[in-house]
């Protein structure tokens, strides 16, 4: 399956150029197609956006969850990669809602996308859309960071510590897309990353499987969490498809974190399959090895079990059934239904707690510096 290959060192010209504009991103974004709702198109965002895909053929739609030509289409299941590489949606959030969280971070963002251009197999986003997931863009940035600006505002300072900070309001931008990603596209991390650079109270957080090397002129002053998310190579060779090699990620901590970002990482998820311990083992042993000591002195890791979904592995039948190997177990999984009201599959409990115990004593023994925020 595809993988974004590591290449050799960029030539002078190729380091001036932003990888958004590298054959990096050209290989994830291809974009052909672009539905956008009117007043989307008419934003300031949205023909940023259109001049950055000049050839794109843009088609007018009444609303970004409406496209019938890409939602509840089963003829698109073929072609879900092509999809996510060619086709954009653009729209304009409505529901500009702060929902609490509590565990990696104190509170869910309203966030500026919604889908990716990577085409994780576990990816619990496309579950709502139905046979496609392409990235939706919101382009009204404005009336998302005022809706921000007021919740931070009237939080206040934080008055106590807890396991998503110390000191501040932990806000996670990047719920339903990668950020990382959507800077491939448009200005709008880097308009999340800045705004928060100005609240002292509260920082961005978003998880991760693109390396963008773009972000780091950014500048956070430590205003932004980044969230390498890490599985086994083999595991991610499998199931991670479109990102970023794991050693990739691993090896561009230290470079996040020297350009201002605070550095986390995401072990998740923990896909139970014949081997999983030993390859977990020696990607804890690979971190140890490859972390220098500045980052791992301020990490921390969130161990998320994998949750998988009915009408997903229907989907991945239909383009990636290979994966459909380890992520259906029904031996070992048991119906769970989540907070939205949809029921999904989840590791029957006694089989995710000895999964996380086991998880958790390689860490303790392979990277003991590598604080552990939650199990889930």
């Amino acid at each position: 399956m595809e993988e974004l290959m590591a290449v050799a060192a960029p030539s002078d010209t190729e380091a001036a150029r932003p990888f958004r504009d590298g054959p990096e991103a050209r290989r994830l974004l291809r974009v052909t197609e672009i539905h956008a709702e009117p007043a989307a198109a008419a934003s300031w965002r949205g023909r940023q956006i259109l001049a950055r895909f000049p050839d794109a053929r843009l088609v007018e739609t009444d609303s970004h969850w409406r496209i019938p030509h890409l939602h509840g289409n089963e003829g698109n299941v073929e072609r879900w990669v092509r999809i996510k590489s060619e086709t954009l949606v653009l729209g304009e959030r409505t529901s500009l809602a702060v929902r609490p969280n509590g565990r990696s971070a104190d509170w869910i963002a309203p966030g500026l996308s919604n889908g990716c251009a990577m085409a994780c197999a576990y990816c619990y986003v496309p579950r709502r859309k139905g046979f496609a997931n392409p990235i939706t863009v919101f382009t009204n940035v404005d009336r998302v960071l005022g809706a921000l600006r007021r919740h931070i505002t009237a939080s206040g300072p934080k008055r106590e510590p807890n396991q998503c900070d110390e000191r501040a309001w932990v806000y996670d931008i990047g719920e339903n897309g990668d950020c990382s990603v959507d800077d491939l596209i448009s200005d709008n991390t880097a308009d999340l990353v800045n705004a928060f650079r100005q609240w002292p109270t509260a920082k961005a957080s978003f998880a991760t499987k693109l390396v963008n090397p773009d972000l780091l002129r950014l500048d956070p002053q430590g205003r932004t969490r980044i969230r390498f998310s890490l599985m086994p190579p083999n595991d991610s060779r499998l199931l991670d498809i479109r990102t970023s090699p794991v050693a990739a990620r691993v090896e561009a901590a230290a470079d996040f974190l020297d350009a201002g970002y605070e550095v986390h990482f995401n072990l998740s998820p923990v896909v139970i399959r014949p081997g999983w311990q030993q390859d977990w083992d020696e990607l804890l042993r690979m971190m140890d090895d490859v972390l220098p000591r500045r980052v791992k002195e301020q990490s921390a890791a969130e161990i998320i079990m994998l949750t998988h979904n009915k009408d997903l592995h229907e989907v991945n039948l239909g383009w990636h059934p290979r994966a459909e190997d380890v992520l259906w177990r029904e031996d070992l999984q048991q119906p769970k239904r989540s907070e939205n009201g949809a029921w999904n599959v989840r590791y029957r409990t006694g089989v995710k707690h000895e999964a996380v115990e086991a998880l958790s004593d390689m860490i303790a023994t392979r990277a003991p510096w590598l604080r552990v925020r939650y199990a889930f």
